[in-house]
C-alpha cells in the first residue's frame, strides 16, 4: 500500500484489487463497504439518541429529513399505507448514495493505492452498482403494480388488443420500452454525475499541483452539492416509478363502476 500516484488514474470500470475465493473485490466495493459501516453507525447512533431523548441539532436535522422525505413519499404515492412500506427502500437508497458520494470526495480516495491501483473509488462511479440498484427499484415498482392491480391487470398495461384499441396497444409498446429506458436513466444519471465529478477533482488536483489547496475547496463544495442532489433524484425517481404503477383515481372509479354494475 502506497500513497498518491503522480498521474491521476481514470478508469470507467472498477479495478479488481484481490479475490475472496472466486469473488473479486473491487476498489468501489471497498469504499462502498466503508460507506455501509458509516451509514449503519449513524443510524444506530440516531436511534439510540432518540430513545434517550436527545435533542441536539443533528437529531433535529435527522428528524426533519425523515419527516420531509415521508411527506414527499406520501404526496407522490398518494396512499399513506403504501408510502410507509415504500419509504424504507427509497430512503435507504438515498442515504446509501449520499454517504458514499460524500465519502468519494475525501482526500484519501484516489491517494491510497494497492498494487498500483486506487484502493478506494466511489460506489456510484461503478455502473455495475448503480445498474443493480436501478433494477431493484424497477422490480419493486413492478411488484407493487402486481400487488395492487393483479398479475394480469398489470400485464394489461402493456399488452392490449391492437384490433380493438390500436392506439392504446401502441402506447403499451411504448410503456414496455419506457421501463427499460427508466432503468438505464436511473442508473446512468447518478453514475455519470458522480464519475464525472471524481474525474474533475482528480484532474484539477493534478493540474493545480501545490496550488490545489486553493483551487480544490470550491470543487469539493460543488461535488458535495451534486452528490446530495443526485442521491435525492434517485430517491424521487424510485418513488415516482413505483407511483406510476399503482392504480390511479380513474382506475378506482372504473373498478367501483364495474362493481356497482355487477351488483345490479
Amino acid at each position: 500500500m502506497v500513497f498518491a500516484s503522480e498521474v491521476p488514474e481514470v478508469s470507467v470500470a472498477p479495478v479488481t484489487l484481490f479475490h475472496l475465493g472466486p469473488l473479486p473485490v473491487t476498489n468501489s466495493q471497498m469504499l462502498g463497504l466503508l460507506g455501509i459501516f458509516v451509514l449503519l453507525g449513524i443510524m444506530f447512533w440516531t436511534v439510540r439518541a432518540i430513545r434517550k431523548g436527545s435533542r441536539n441539532r443533528f437529531m433535529h436535522l435527522m428528524m426533519w429529513a425523515f419527516e420531509s422525505l415521508y411527506d414527499t413519499t406520501v404526496e407522490v404515492i398518494g396512499d399513506k399505507t403504501v408510502a410507509r412500506k415504500v419509504m424504507p427502500l427509497a430512503v435507504t437508497l438515498l442515504f446509501f448514495f449520499l454517504v458514499n458520494n460524500w465519502l468519494g470526495i475525501l482526500p484519501f480516495v484516489g491517494a491510497v493505492t494497492y498494487n498500483g491501483h486506487e484502493m478506494f473509488r466511489g460506489i456510484a462511479a461503478d455502473v455495475n452498482m448503480t445498474f443493480a440498484l436501478a433494477i431493484i427499484s424497477i422490480l419493486t415498482a413492478q411488484a407493487w403494480a402486481i400487488r395492487k392491480r393483479g398479475f394480469f391487470g398489470n400485464i394489461k398495461r402493456y399488452l392490449i388488443n391492437p384490433f380493438k384499441e390500436p392506439l392504446h396497444s401502441f402506447e403499451g409498446i411504448l410503456e414496455i420500452v419506457a421501463e427499460f429506458s427508466r432503468t438505464l436513466a436511473l442508473s446512468l444519471r447518478i453514475f455519470g454525475n458522480v464519475f464525472g465529478g471524481e474525474v474533475l477533482i482528480a484532474v484539477i488536483a493534478y493540474l493545480s499541483g501545490y496550488a490545489a489547496v486553493i483551487s480544490l475547496p470550491l470543487f469539493y463544495v460543488l461535488e458535495l452539492f451534486v452528490g446530495a442532489v443526485q442521491a435525492y433524484v434517485f430517491f424521487m425517481l424510485t418513488v415516482a416509478f413505483i407511483g406510476l404503477g399503482l392504480p390511479g383515481q380513474e382506475d378506482a372509479h372504473g373498478e367501483a363502476a364495474v362493481a356497482e354494475s355487477q351488483s345490479k
